[in-house]
């Protein structure tokens, strides 16, 4: 059931009219990245909090795409966006 739609106040002699749309609240971060340290062959994993779940979201490092693949696996667990980095090295830095 939805609060959208058209409203009227009728008096009998008169009738007021309101239009009413309900825009949803745009997804945010509730709990930003944090930085990791780790030694070169462990796997990483980088996740941030999401104000609602089963938002779209994008990876990127330095301003490039990350893709899944055998190097990264990306999911999300309701609220959770999770990236991990697999077999890390120096070049993931």
């Amino acid at each position: 059931k939805t609060d959208a739609g058209l409203y009227t106040c009728d008096i009998g002699t008169d009738v007021a009219k309101s239009k009413v749309s309900v825009q949803e609240k745009p997804a945010e971060v509730t709990k930003q990245l944090e930085d990791k340290t780790s030694a070169v062959g462990q796997d990483i994993s980088l996740s941030c909090e999401l104000s609602k779940p089963d938002v779209s979201i994008r990876w990127y490092k330095d301003g490039k795409a990350i893709r899944k693949s055998q190097k990264y696996d990306l999911h999300q667990e309701g609220t959770r966006a999770i990236l991990i980095i697999h077999d890390s090295t120096v070049k993931d830095s």
